[in-house]
C-alpha cells in the first residue's frame, strides 16, 4: 500500500487500532499498539518514538530514543484481534541523523538489498524459506537451582500409542520417523494446518501447501518466493499465525529446532537466487545447469558456513539437530536433487526456477540476519571467484570413514559459531551492511545464552554420573 492507500482504508473499514511491529536482534516480534486516529501522513513520514534501552542488546538507557519508521508495503489487517487493527513491520532509525540503527535486523536486510545493486552482480535476490514446526498440547519445563526439567505431550504423538485415555486410544499415530506423510487419520494435522494457511492467504502472504512433516507432532507449510527483506517480514507473519491458530486450538507451536529426543528436528532450508536486468542469474550450462556465478556462490556458502551458522543456526538446541542420522545436513558439500548434502540444487525444468537450496539453517534464526548473511556469504563467493570443488553425488550419510574424514562439517555447538564469527567476519561489513558494533552486540547476546546453557546441569548428567 501507499501511505495515501493507508490512510483510505483506515478511514474506509472503520479501523480502530494500529499495531507497528519491529524484529529484535533474537527474532522476537515486538509490538506497540496506536490508535488509528493518531496515523496521519505525518505519522507515517516522520515514525513512532520508543525506549530502545528495552531491547535486549540495543540502546543503553542513556541513549535509548530511537524512531519506528513504518513500511506502507508491509501492511496487513491483523486477524486475530477483537478490535479492528492495522499491523505494519518497521524499520528502526535514530532519530537525531535519520539513518537506520545498525542494530536493526530489518534495517540490515534492507541495507544487504542495496549491496546488491551496488555490487553490479544482480539487482534482486529471491528467498523462498521452508519453515517446519512442532505442535503440542502440553509443555511443562522448569530450571531451578534444584530441578532442571521439561515435558511434552500431544495426543498424536507416537509415545502415546499404549496410553489409556478416557475417550479410548484411536491408535494412528505416525510412528519415530513415521510423519511424512500419511493421509488421515494417522496425520489428524490437517484442520489446523489448512486454517494456518488460509489465515495466511486472507492477510496477503503468498503460500502453496502444507504438509505432515517426518517426526511425530511435526508439520511445514509452503511459502512462495519473495524478495529479501518482504520474505523476511513474511516469516515473521508465518511465525504469528502458526503460535496463534495453534493457540485458538487449544495447542503450543514452536520452533524449537530439536524439542523431541530421538526424532527428527526442524529445519529451515532457504531457497534463494539472485536475478539482474530480469533474468535469472544462477541459470547457465555448469553443473545441474548452474552457471559459474552460482557455483561461487555456493564456494561463498561453504567456505563461510561456520559463520553463517551464528545466524543461520542461532540457539544452543540447534546443535541438537545438527548431527549424523536425523536427516540433517551436517556435512559442508553440494549436490543436485541430493538431500544429503548441505547445499542441494533442486531440479527445475524452467531456467527461471534455477535456484540454490541452503539446507542447514533452522527457523530458530532471526530472518532478517539469516537472509542478509547468507546473501553476503554468496556475494564474497562472487566477488572472489570461490571454487566450490566437486560436487557430491552420492548418499553422504553412507559414506566409509576414511572417505567421510575428507568432507568439513557445519559447526556442532553455539560456542564453535560464534568463536567462527569473531574470527571470520569481514565479508559481513562489506557496504556497511552488517557493522562491527552490530555484530558485537550480536555476540554478547548469544555469549549470555552459551553461559547459561553450559553452566546448568542436565538430568541426563545425572543418569550417566550420579553414581560415578
Amino acid at each position: 500500500m501507499s501511505k495515501s492507500d493507508v490512510l483510505k482504508t483506515i478511514r474506509d473499514e472503520d479501523v480502530e487500532y494500529v499495531d507497528i511491529r519491529f524484529t529484535d536482534p533474537r527474532g522476537k516480534l515486538q509490538h506497540v499498539t496506536v490508535m488509528a486516529d493518531q496515523v496521519d501522513e505525518d505519522f507515517l513520514d516522520e515514525g513512532f518514538m520508543f525506549d530502545g534501552s528495552s531491547i535486549a542488546g540495543w540502546k543503553s538507557i542513556d541513549q535509548s530514543d530511537m524512531k519506528l519508521l513504518p513500511d506502507t508495503g508491509s501492511v496487513y489487517m491483523d486477524p486475530f484481534y477483537a478490535e479492528k487493527t492495522m499491523a505494519v513491520h518497521c524499520t528502526v532509525h535514530e532519530p537525531d541523523t535519520g539513518e537506520i540503527y545498525e542494530r536493526d535486523p530489518r534495517g540490515t536486510a534492507e541495507k544487504a538489498e542495496a549491496y546488491l545493486k551496488s555490487s553490479g552482480v544482480g539487482d534482486t535476490s529471491y528467498w523462498g524459506p521452508e519453515a517446519e514446526f512442532f505442535l503440542f498440547d502440553d509443555v511443562r519445563f522448569s530450571v531451578e537451582m534444584n530441578k532442571v526439567s521439561y515435558q511434552i505431550d500431544a495426543l498424536d504423538a507416537s509415545w502415546n500409542t499404549d496410553t489409556e485415555y478416557e475417550m479410548g486410544n484411536m491408535g494412528h499415530r505416525p510412528g519415530v520417523k513415521g510423519g511424512y506423510f500419511p493421509v488421515n487419520p494417522v496425520d489428524d494435522g490437517q484442520d489446523i494446518r489448512s486454517e494456518m494457511l488460509s489465515t495466511m492467504k486472507r492477510i496477503g502472504m503468498s503460500v502453496d501447501k502444507h504438509h505432515h512433516e517426518v517426526a511425530s507432532c511435526q508439520h511445514e507449510l509452503g511459502l512462495i518466493f519473495s524478495t529479501l527483506t518482504a520474505q523476511g517480514d513474511h516469516l515473521q507473519k508465518y511465525k504469528y499465525v502458526i503460535h496463534n491458530v495453534a493457540q485458538a486450538y487449544g495447542k503450543s507451536a514452536t520452533f524449537m529446532p530439536k524439542p523431541v529426543a530421538g526424532d527428527n528436528g526442524t529445519g529451515m532450508h532457504v531457497n534463494q537466487s539472485i536475478w539482474k536486468d530480469g533474468k535469472p542469474l544462477f541459470a547457465g550450462d555448469k553443473y545441474a545447469d548452474l552457471s559459474q556465478e552460482a557455483l561461487w556462490y555456493i564456494g561463498g556458502i561453504l567456505k563461510h558456513a561456520k559463520t553463517l551458522n551464528a545466524f543461520t543456526n542461532p540457539a544452543t538446541n540447534s546443535y541438537k539437530r545438527l548431527i549424523p542420522g536425523f536427516e540433517a545436513p551436517v556435512l559442508r558439500a553440494y549436490s543436485a536433487r541430493n538431500r544429503s548434502a548441505s547445499v542441494r540444487i533442486p531440479w527445475t525444468e524452467s531456467p527461471k526456477a534455477k535456484r540454490v537450496e541452503v539446507r542447514f539453517p533452522d527457523p530458530a534464526a532471526n530472518p532478517y540476519l539469516c537472509f542478509a548473511a547468507l546473501l553476503m556469504a554468496g556475494l564474497d563467493g562472487i566477488k572472489n571467484k570461490i571454487d566450490p570443488g566437486p560436487a557430491m553425488d552420492k548418499d553422504l550419510y553412507d559414506l566409509p570413514p576414511e572417505e567421510l574424514a575428507g568432507i568439513p562439517t557445519v559447526c556442532a555447538s553455539l560456542r564453535e559459531a560464534i568463536e567462527c564469527l569473531e574470527a571470520d567476519h569481514d565479508f559481513l561489513l562489506a557496504g556497511d551492511v552488517f557493522t562491527k558494533n552490530q555484530l558485537e552486540g550480536y555476540m554478547e547476546l548469544k555469549w549470555e545464552e552459551i553461559y547459561a546453557f553450559e553452566h546448568c546441569p542436565h538430568p541426563v548428567e545425572f543418569q550417566m554420573y550420579y553414581s560415578c
